[in-house]
């Protein structure tokens, strides 16, 4: 049963069971698995940023760093260059929510001063110990579960994945987050078998009867690629709308997405079938 109506962030609140808010995805990197390079020309950025929002998305997540398998990483001032100079400059001229996408504590606090609402963290907190006293200055986050790779396969993933972010919630409200500012994803792609990432999407209604909204990136993943055989990226869009859809009908609140017009249409259908 889910503990909470409304997400809450320092900007303002989305209700939550009533309509299916999507987060459009906005790589500023030169090597992301989908899009790298695609918006790392500010200009380009802008307009994609406004694109989605007029879209339909609700919240755009802002990232400065590759988190795709075998990605190099960067020193966090070279991820402060690429996310701080942008959400400066869009801040000012929109309403939508702007997460920032870092495992850093120093990338987050950055970009929370320069405008950010939220902070999605793919290591749950867990990984740099100033995250969550960043999270708690926020006023805003969310909490993905990942593990190393070689763990994928080992035991039972959604009690892995319970135990995990059970442990980032308490680490994060400890510093200071609301309870009502919390947003949980399962990770897929991050530490889990080919296997596992699809057990994940039948099983979603577990992970939604923690009581906390559901944030689930599923667009364009190598899940997708190897049952359907595809092997770009940006053909993946078939793909991606049944998992939105299946999604959504085990619960799900927050979507994470590239194509934001097309998983609109998907959410609007499936919202008018399950939550009017």
């Amino acid at each position: 049963m889910q503990k909470h109506k409304i997400y809450n962030t320092t900007r303002r609140g989305l209700p939550l069971g009533r309509k299916t808010h999507l987060v459009g995805i906005l790589n500023l990197t030169p090597d992301s698995f989908s899009d790298g390079g695609d918006f790392t020309d500010m200009d380009a950025a802008v307009v994609r940023f406004h694109a989605m929002v007029e879209a339909g998305a609700v919240m755009i997540d802002v990232g400065g760093e590759s988190t795709r398998p075998g990605h190099i990483p960067v020193p966090a001032a070279e991820e402060i260059a690429r996310v701080v100079p942008f959400i400066e400059k869009v801040r000012p001229h929109t309403d939508a929510l702007i997460s920032v996408d870092t495992s850093k504590a120093e990338v987050a606090a950055a970009a929370v001063a320069a405008g950010a609402d939220v902070v999605n963290d793919v290591w749950g907190a867990q990984r740099d110990p100033k995250m969550p006293e960043v999270m708690a200055a926020a006023g805003a986050c969310v909490l993905m579960h990942n593990r190393p790779a070689e763990e994928a396969g080992i035991g039972d993933v959604m009690e892995a994945i319970q135990t995990y972010l059970q442990r980032s919630i308490d680490w994060v409200k400890a510093a200071g987050v609301r309870d009502d500012a919390i947003l949980l994803d399962p990770g897929l792609g991050f530490g889990k078998s080919y296997e596992e990432n699809w057990e994940i999407m039948r099983r979603l209604p577990e992970l939604v009867a923690l009581g906390y909204p559901i944030f689930l990136g599923a667009s364009r993943k190598s899940m997708i690629a190897k049952l359907l055989d595809l092997q770009d990226p940006k053909a993946r869009l078939n793909g991606t709308l049944a998992t939105t859809a299946l999604g959504i009908r085990a619960g799900v609140d927050f979507i994470r997405v590239h194509d934001v017009r097309e998983n609109r249409e998907c959410a609007d259908v499936m919202d008018h079938c399950l939550r009017t």
